[in-house]
């Protein structure tokens, strides 16, 4: 069904009552920017107003009213078909002014958040085809958002629309959110950025959770187009200050309010007895201890105030390079081993100075080898692994593939997607950050090494590698509460530089690395492979990834924890009588209804059952291997491809001997890996014990609900993986409900409930892009668009063009 349109003016955060309300057609776009039909319409109007009074006395049962221009004989000349349209459309807009509740559009200010801008007649397009047909409203500009306002009501059922966000409309982008915005002068697309000496008839908003947003200016006052360009483009993208972000707006203006307790929803690790609690959990505390040496920030700001090192480690080692050089504890194998990380030494020139930096790391490692410790093997991710730039740079091809402006576009590039994903070489490191944790996992698992991971600060890639590593090894990650305390653990506290990471101040795009997203699809990537053994879903993970761009919640928007607690002190000394009450993302009623929740949690999850006194006595011992590894393992035969250099043998003769033995011990490595790999896939899953993905090249799949939710083209009414979770849960419910009558009859206790979300019982009205499809329209184009075959060619020319690259020479 067609949106409406309502057109606003004045100021304040409330829109007046419309005007009129009509959904604005192209062909009466064009003719409105023709002169000569202006003074048509105003003529219009003039005898509109001074018929008012007799449309007002008519009588309700009549009926419908006579149209006010019945021929063209009143303006005494003869109608061109444009100019009749032009008329039909302002007469349409005046029948349904009287048919409409008029009602007020509201501008939702959140506490804290202030105006700066607006601007009325704006046609906010639909992203549909290339007809360009639009809804008409007011676009605003605020300290925390853009947002469009417009009466854009849809035939959907209430219960249809119960995932909404309370904090962000639909029609909303917070100012962090904001990638790009374009200009169109001439129909030409310019990058808008800085002063504008001109300004555009249409502007593109390109999002960071890869919304368009595409709004016509044309018919809007010069002197609004002005105000709300500059004012968007100066909020957005223009460097600010840390103090200048809404979220202290926001925390001062909330102050008073009783905020939930953190702790509710998950391990925070700012205090010493949650690592404590850690170390008791994993069976570390037997060789690792949590310090506070770092209270108060008095060693190093990097780090958080308290931390897990080495029981012989003497504390003061931590303080002689600030943190650098010492092994920090990130989780326990049940075997004993230790998942370890360490920030490099600074680098100097200075021999005497690096003579004394070789000494400390010499005593570090004489402390970390000697018993009760394993082996340690050293993972340098600096040199030996995929670089930021290689992540940037991925991403940032991989992001234009979804950022579409229209539906031609989306069909123009549909025959060269695949080719221009694989260019893009965002899937291949996603494969290679799993293929390096799997890694990781063999030395703790198969050989019982201790792995110390190495990195200049030990906040990007020790953080996506060590997290992947606990959430493969340790079910208690894969709980929404675990996940989120692991986020906390290796992230938060880890310090990543979120705030740089993710470009929130505006002044580094060469720091924006999506480390982090990165880390969430490599999570997806388990949860698609792996649905059962996770508590969450892929749209937990989906709306995880939008909060970062939500400046309400302090858990992505600062680099460390001692930049946290410093502003919050420094606000509280200033002018407030106690510290900031900053919110939390994992407090997740404030953004979603509990119905909404729902979704977050996936109902096919089943708890790992606790052991009696007595069944515990039969537990595996420390050392003893999980089930869902074989006991034995097969030697496999060595596969070439992916996880072995075709080149070995040439290598070999180029380069001799000293080179070979290199090249030998690099085979027996991957050997075990492959031994590994194999073996945990011929085993059945056990879904509470060791979890590894499949890594070969299909199986690393594009995580569809997140990158291609905006677009109608992409979705597949009543089907994907949303229809079958809703037969999955029927099945269940009808499992349950015959299991509740056998109970009735032996007068049992009843059965476990399985409540399924009320959003998935009707899979048909669904999209495969459930649930952010939901207002997206259907769209009636070709599979494969008749443009696609004419580049191809006819059809002998594309049979030749098969028989090109047919390989005669096995046949």
């Amino acid at each position: 069904m067609l949106g409406k349109g309502v057109v606003g003016g004045g100021g304040g955060t409330k829109a007046p009552k419309p005007s009129f309300v009509s959904y604005v057609r192209p062909e009466i776009c064009r003719l409105l920017q023709s002169r000569a039909v202006v003074p048509l319409c105003v003529a219009y109007v003039e005898l509109k107003v001074a018929s008012e009074r007799t449309v007002a006395l008519s009588h309700p049962r009549r009926g419908p009213q006579k149209p006010l221009f019945a021929s063209s004989q009143h303006f005494g000349f003869s109608w061109a078909p444009s100019v009749t349209l032009a008329l039909a459309w302002f007469q349409e807009i005046h029948t349904n002014e009287k048919e409409v509740t008029e009602k007020e559009v509201t501008l939702h200010l959140l506490p804290g958040e202030q105006l700066l801008c607006e601007a009325s007649t704006v046609l906010k397009y639909v992203q549909e085809d290339s007809c360009q047909r639009g809804i008409c409203g007011k676009l605003v500009c605020t300290d925390f958002k853009i947002a469009f306002l417009g009466d854009d009501e849809s035939a959907l059922d209430n219960d249809e629309t119960q995932f909404k966000n309370k904090v962000i409309g639909e029609n909303d982008i917070t100012l962090h959110c904001v990638d790009q915005i374009y200009g169109v002068f001439d129909e030409k697309k310019k990058t808008l950025f800085g002063q504008l000496k001109k300004y555009p008839e249409k502007l593109i908003i390109h999002c960071k959770d890869l919304r368009v947003f595409h709004f016509c200016l044309r018919y809007t006052k010069e002197e609004e187009v002005k105000r709300i360009v500059s004012g968007i483009i100066h909020h957005t993208l223009a460097p600010k200050l840390l103090k200048r972000l809404f979220l202290f707006s926001y925390a001062t203006a909330v102050q008073n309010n009783t905020a939930t307790n953190p702790k509710k929803h998950t391990i925070m690790f700012d205090t010493l007895e949650d690592w404590c609690w850690e170390l008791e959990r994993t069976k570390g505390n037997a060789k690792y201890r949590a310090v506070s040496v770092n209270e108060g920030y008095r060693v190093c700001e990097r780090l958080p105030a308290y931390f897990v090192v080495p029981t012989p480690l003497p504390e003061e080692n931590v303080p002689r390079f600030q943190g650098h050089g010492i092994p920090i504890w990130c989780w326990s194998c049940h075997n004993g081993c230790a998942l370890l990380k360490m920030s490099a030494l600074p680098k100097e020139q200075d021999d005497s100075i690096l003579q004394v930096q070789k000494s400390f790391l010499d005593g570090i490692y004489r402390i970390i080898h000697r018993p009760p410790y394993e082996l340690v093997k050293t993972e340098d991710l600096s040199s030996n692994f995929v670089s930021l730039q290689d992540i940037q740079t991925a991403y940032s091809k991989f992001k234009q593939l979804f950022l579409i402006d229209n539906s031609t576009e989306f069909w123009d590039t549909d025959i060269k997607w695949f080719s221009l994903l694989e260019s893009s070489s965002w899937l291949d490191i996603i494969r290679r950050c799993l293929k390096k944790a799997i890694e990781i996992i063999e030395c703790l698992e198969a050989q019982n090494m201790n792995v110390l991971l190495l990195e200049e600060n030990a906040s990007d890639l020790c953080c996506l590698i060590s997290s992947l590593v606990q959430v493969m090894m340790d079910p208690h990650c894969r709980t929404r509460v675990g996940f989120q305390s692991l986020v906390q653990k290796e992230w938060i506290m880890g310090g990543h530089c979120f705030l740089d990471r993710c470009n929130h101040l505006r002044q580094s795009d060469k720091e924006e690395v999506p480390v982090f997203l990165l880390f969430l699809d490599c999570v997806w990537q388990l949860v698609h492979q792996h649905p059962p053994a996770f508590e969450f879903t892929e749209t937990y993970l989906t709306v995880l990834s939008d909060s970062l761009y939500i400046p309400i919640f302090s858990t992505f928007f600062f680099n460390s924890p001692h930049q946290k607690d410093t502003n919050m002190g420094r606000e509280s000394q200033e002018t407030q009588s106690k510290p900031l009450n900053l919110l939390t993302v994992w407090d997740w009623s404030v953004q979603f209804e509990p119905k909404a929740q729902m979704l977050l949690r996936n109902p096919l999850y089943v708890e790992k059952p606790k052991l009696d006194k007595g069944q515990r006595k039969g537990v595996r011992s420390k050392h003893q291997r999980q089930l869902s590894l074989p006991l034995t393992q097969s030697k496999s035969s060595p596969k070439r491809g992916f996880f072995r250099e075709e080149t070995d043998h040439l290598i070999k003769n180029l380069l001799g001997k000293r080179i070979s033995k290199l090249i030998n011990s690099s085979d027996e490595l991957q050997d075990n890996f492959r031994e590994f790999y194999d073996s945990w896939h011929s085993k059945p899953t056990d879904h509470h014990g060791l979890l590894l993905p499949h890594i070969e090249g299909p199986e690393i799949k594009v995580w569809a609900q997140r990158y291609l939710r905006w677009i109608p083209e992409a979705q597949i009414l009543g089907g994907g993986t949303v229809a079958t979770m809703s037969k999955l849960l029927e099945m269940m419910e009808e499992v349950q409900s015959l299991q509740e009558k056998i109970d009735e009859r032996h007068h049992r206790q009843e059965a476990l409930q399985v409540e399924a979300p009320s959003l998935l019982r009707n899979s048909v009205r669904l999209s495969s892009l459930f649930p952010f499809a939901l207002l997206q329209r259907h769209s009636s184009k070709p599979v494969l668009p008749t443009s696609g075959w004419k580049a191809l060619g006819d059809e002998e020319d594309l049979a030749k063009r098969e028989d090109e690259f047919v390989d005669l020479g096995d046949v």
